[in-house]
């Protein structure tokens, strides 16, 4: 991709934790910065610290009624509002309204989404799609800053699906993936981590609104292009774990006939996909209830251009 991309200065941010009440080196964060936001002033700007589902991180669960990062879908924040509706839906409207709404020139600029995984995905950038030139210079900056992180980029929305996560309601967002890190415990690496990539973070957005320019360049990304479930006996009961081989092997790739899952009588089941595949998210304890044993990923380069603020300026 050739050219120049170019934008207005970003002054309305927010970093927001609890999307997942039980994910929680985001809520202990927020929470502190609730307190005290002092980490996150900069000369230009000042982040905005949300604590998304406040009855879930009460209860130390993902959710309380539904998962809130699947809830901001066109369907339900256009929907209208009854009173026998989840939790969820009805604070996915909340947060639209304050932080958006989606798609209008007063949603904010940036949303920061902090996220933990039990899956080991190391340091995981998530965005939304490849063309999305503001959040893959945000995630690039990282990756050149930050190299000892070794930060993956990964894009979750398949071709033809919609946005539905809580950051698509600002006109740009990312999601930060840590882990492994077990549900409802803070982990002190990870706690360290993930504060360190919000700094850097809003050092990047404090650094173009006071002029810096970012060249174009190249980068590789994981696209997500479908998941695998686990085998079911009959009975519809999970007949077989992930293969000790797959474990912790995120972003590693995954060949035709390798073994996936193993049986509960020994049996090695492989992966018949047609296809090598990277995987991810891999034996991730939320995934569970979707039946979802790891999420299928492929591998590429895309070229994203020069940010710029001397050249014409447009809409994200």
């Amino acid at each position: 991709m050739s050219g120049v991309f170019s934008m207005n200065p970003l002054h309305l941010v927010a970093v927001t934790g609890g999307t997942h009440g039980n994910e929680m080196s985001g809520v202990t964060l927020v929470k502190h910065w609730l307190k005290d936001s002092t980490e996150l002033a900069r000369e230009t700007f000042t982040a905005v610290p949300l604590l998304a589902n406040p009855e879930a991180t009460e209860k130390c669960v993902r959710y309380y009624e539904r998962d809130l990062n699947r809830c901001f879908t066109r369907d339900i924040l256009n929907s209208t509002e009854s009173q026998d509706e989840p939790y969820e839906v009805k604070r996915a409207r909340e947060i639209n309204r304050e932080f958006g709404p989606r798609g209008s020139v007063n949603a904010y600029d940036v949303i920061l989404d902090l996220h933990n995984t039990t899956s080991n995905m190391g340091v995981c950038l998530i965005v939304s799609e490849a063309h999305r030139h503001l959040e893959m210079h945000a995630c690039h900056y990282i990756q050149t800053h930050l190299p000892n992180f070794d930060p993956q980029i990964f894009l979750y929305k398949e071709p033809g699906s919609e946005l539905y996560d809580l950051a698509s309601v600002s006109k740009a967002g990312i999601g930060f993936e840590l882990g492994p890190q077990p549900q409802g415990v803070v982990r002190g690496d990870m706690l360290q981590k993930m504060k360190t990539l919000v700094k850097v973070t809003l050092d990047f957005i404090n650094h173009w609104n006071q002029g810096m320019e970012f060249p174009a360049f190249e980068v590789d990304v994981y696209q997500r292009v479908g998941h695998v479930q686990f085998p079911l006996s009959p009975d519809g009961e999970v007949s077989a774990v992930v293969h000790p081989s797959l474990q912790d092997r995120d972003f590693f790739l995954l060949h035709p006939g390798d073994p996936a899952f193993l049986s509960l009588d020994d049996q090695i089941i492989p992966y018949t996909g047609e296809q090598p595949v990277y995987p991810v998210f891999i034996n991730e304890a939320a995934y569970y209830e979707k039946n979802i044993a790891f999420i299928l990923a492929k591998k590429m380069q895309v070229s994203v251009p020069a940010l710029s603020s001397t050249s014409q300026k447009r809409t994200l």
